[in-house]
């Protein structure tokens, strides 16, 4: 079960990157309207960021329990796979979906907050512009009734 929640998270991420990228309007859209996957930098830098939080994560005592039992390249696959789709690159998702992933996991408040401060540290290691980073703050934001236990 624990080792469903970076599925989840990922699930839950893109997710949010879709309807945000989806909700957006013409005047915020790039000026040479390309995709955010585009703007992420594509495949590699995708695969890069989700390495390095996931790397994070499993540093970090408050939230490494539940991926304790992760096959973690198996999470960064799908991971990668779902943010590539969400933000128009293309890509299949071969993940399950995230209401189904997160359902007994017990995540708490703190547990999203946790993860949200570490995927704000990787995006600001791969210093990401901060109108995409707000974009997939925001994201999560609104997935958050998803993913947290009451």
């Amino acid at each position: 079960m624990k080792k469903s929640i970076w599925k989840v998270i990922i699930v839950g991420i893109c997710l949010g990157l879709l309807v945000t990228c989806s909700l957006r309007n013409d005047d915020e859209d790039s000026t040479d309207g390309s995709t955010l996957y585009e703007r992420l930098g594509g495949e590699e830098a995708i695969a890069a960021v989700v390495k390095d939080m996931t790397a994070r994560v499993a540093a970090d005592d408050r939230i490494n329990q539940f991926f304790a039992k992760t096959n973690i390249p198996k999470f960064e696959r799908l991971l990668a796979e779902h943010l590539c789709l969400l933000t128009g690159g293309g890509c299949r998702y071969t993940g399950r979906d995230m209401f189904t992933l997160h359902q007994g996991m017990g995540i708490t408040e703190d547990d999203f907050n946790a993860l949200v401060e570490n995927l704000v540290a990787t995006l600001d290691s791969f210093q990401v512009p901060e109108a995409e980073k707000a974009e997939l703050l925001q994201i999560l934001g609104g997935l958050k009734t998803n993913i947290v236990q009451k």
